[in-house]
């Protein structure tokens, strides 16, 4: 019987002591369950997403005391855990002291060296580099190694072995993203199961988005069923961040039989030890996964991430400015959920163009959730504004002459936007002792469709990972599922969106936003979640093959219903492509911190630069041929 501790727990980034006081704790308690092995998470000391952090000398020899700590707690227990680890000899390619993402394996007070390792610890061979990861950034790769040794990463690549119940067991540990390597030459576990091993542990820091947890289990279970051999995937819980990405760990530590099966598994989001008996694993049943809705998921993950990070920067209190709309209302209901209505304002900021129905919805939500509430009306300061603009004289001062600013429909909707969050939220949310939320979703943050310093603001946006119908997926989980009752209107879920900043977006006369979101949602996702990123150029392909909707996943015969001919199509694309390429990117680079929860994510996920709007030539080239069969088409129906 070899008894197998899994130490799934909550890492604070860049607080190791804190991370090794949990540690302790959790190998005391493993002791007294005399368990002979416990495994814990990839950077489980320092934690993963740190920044510039990894830059601190000093902050790396803490990081070093800390592991002795765990090393010298190894006294009558096997323990697996990850740090980073320090060669003060050699240097990095930045000409700092090298560190390595690594596994370190202690028994009896002692590290144990891998077979054909040149350091006591296992180095992590693939470095991503994508997304929300920095590896190349900070650490020196076992492929590297090898090369500056003249060997190959095969010959350091190699099984551990510690002895548990007088018997040598020999461990094939890998980190992470080494068992992720259908997109490298290089495979770390085959290497490993080459040299014979008896179990698989993968040691993860591995972020949540939506769908990766399945796409796991198929690539764990395939390869622990092709090599044979149990496999112990260890993945932490937790909040961390790179800035302006902040992203929950999940942790869904699970544990592979040798046929592949899900033996066992730890709940998410939830720091507690499991206890499995290795000889056992093949005899225990296989765990079919409750089936939840995808929405439930991103519902568990917004509100982890909320309330962790309120707790992070020490905020108790949060002012909502709601509006009637779907956003607004998701957004009250989620943080009333997390920290409860008595630490929630939410504030009604209505102008003259704000109909008495979404005042009335405002109402009903506020009553429904049982906040604070406020209204406080807009006009009279927004009108003082524009006067005050129109009737100041400006003075060229080298001519000495005067003029006048004018104040456009589409500055005064501006003005608007800014007051009610750079005036009245600020405002409240100093008095009420919190911060004020943004409320964008991910459709609007793509186009920039917001006001800078206006809805734009706040120190949280919990819901620019979500497409407009996951919005409103997430409004009737809340309603049928969380709350059990309805919280959010229905009819503020069947009204048209608006941002009611003028008379030409009515709601009571079915006017909103120019956004159509069950057609752009899915033509703004290509722009930034696929893997290989859609441009105007593949979009008009697509359009060209009628292969358009198949392509973006939205609804069959939904461009037909928006555009008449090609020319409005490519009007619109252009127009939001310019969009997405320009202004936006200003925009979302002043944008608060997003809370991921897709596989792109915008922020440190989605890097990007201020270049300005560029067409393809091939783009050119296929607008022109789709107009001109356009123009023939009209002339010969003629």
């Amino acid at each position: 019987m070899l008894k197998i501790a899994i130490g799934q727990f909550k890492i604070q980034p860049g607080h190791p002591d804190k991370n090794t006081e949990t540690m302790m704790r959790m190998i005391f308690e493993a002791k007294s369950a005399k368990a002979q092995l416990i495994i814990f998470p990839e950077m489980s000391i320092p934690g993963y997403l740190l920044g510039d952090t990894w830059e601190q000398t000093s902050f790396l020899k803490d990081c070093e005391e800390f592991g002795n700590e765990i090393i010298a707690a190894s006294m009558g227990i096997g323990i697996i855990f990850g740090n980073v680890a320090i060669d003060w000899n050699k240097k990095n390619n930045d000409g700092r002291p090298r560190k390595y993402n690594a596994l370190f394996a202690a028994q009896n007070g002692k590290l144990i060296q891998p077979l054909n390792m040149p350091y006591p610890f296992v180095i992590k061979s693939l470095m991503p580099n994508y997304r929300e990861f920095d590896d190349t950034r900070h650490f020196f790769s076992l492929q590297k190694l090898a090369l500056e040794l003249d060997k190959k990463p095969e010959d350091l690549i190699s099984p551990l072995i510690m002895d548990m119940n007088g018997k040598p067991y020999r461990i094939g540990a890998f980190l992470c993203e080494d068992g992720w390597s259908d997109d490298y030459h290089l495979e770390p576990m085959s290497i490993l199961a080459e040299n014979g091993i008896d179990f698989f542990v993968n040691i993860s820091s591995s972020p949540y988005t939506y769908g990766k947890n399945g796409k796991r289990h198929r690539v764990f279970g395939n390869q622990a069923k092709q090599y044979g051999v149990p496999l112990f995937y260890v993945n932490n819980t937790g909040l961390q961040n790179n800035g302006k990405t902040i992203y929950t760990f999940d942790g869904s530590s699970t544990v592979y039989n040798s046929a592949g099966d899900v033996v066992d598994y730890a709940d998410k989001y939830v720091e507690k030890l499991r206890y499995v008996d290795l000889d056992e694993l093949d005899n225990m049943p296989a765990i079919s996964r409750e089936k939840r809705p995808q929405i439930a998921h991103i519902f568990d993950a917004l509100s982890y991430g909320i309330k962790n990070f309120l707790n992070d920067i020490y905020m108790k209190k949060v002012v909502i400015g709601i509006s009637g709309g779907i956003d607004s209302a998701v957004a009250a209901a989620l943080y009333t959920h997390v920290i409860g209505p008595e630490n929630v304002l939410l504030v009604n900021m209505p102008s003259v163009y704000n109909s008495e129905t979404t005042k009335g919805l405002a109402q009903k939500l506020a009553e429904n959730l049982g906040c604070h509430y406020a209204i406080i009306p807009i006009q009279e300061s927004v009108d003082h504004t524009i006067s005050q603009l129109e009737s100041t004289a400006v003075t060229y001062l080298k001519k000495n002459t005067s003029s006048h600013l004018n104040v456009s429909s589409f500055v005064a909707e501006n003005i608007q936007a800014r007051d009610r969050s750079a005036r009245v939220l600020a405002g409240a949310a100093a008095a009420f002792g919190g911060g004020f939320t943004c409320n964008a979703n991910k459709a609007e943050t793509t186009v920039g469709y917001s006001t800078l310093y206006g809805d734009q603001s706040g120190f949280l946006c919990a819901l620019a990972d979500l497409w407009k119908y996951q919005v409103y997926d997430l409004a009737r989980y809340m309603n049928e599922t969380v709350y059990g009752r309805e919280v959010v209107p229905q009819a503020t879920i069947d009204i048209v969106p608006s941002a009611e900043l003028s008379n030409a977006q009515c709601v009571d006369e079915g006017k909103g936003d120019p956004i159509k979101y069950p057609y752009h949602d899915y033509l703004f996702r290509s722009f930034v979640e696929r893997w290989n990123k859609a441009t105007p150029e593949d979009i008009l392909y697509w359009y060209k093959d009628n292969m358009l909707e198949e392509n973006l996943g939205c609804e069959k015969g939904i461009v037909a219903k928006y555009f008449a001919n090609e020319e409005e199509f490519i009007n619109d694309l252009e127009r939001w492509w310019k969009q997405f390429s320009g202004m936006a990117i200003a925009k979302r680079i002043q944008a608060p911190p997003v809370l991921a929860v897709s596989r792109r994510a915008y922020g440190f996920d989605h890097r990007e630069a201020q270049n300005g709007i560029y067409y393809t030539r091939r783009y050119y080239e296929l607008k022109e041929e789709l107009l001109q069969n356009m123009y023939r088409k009209a002339f010969q129906n003629k």
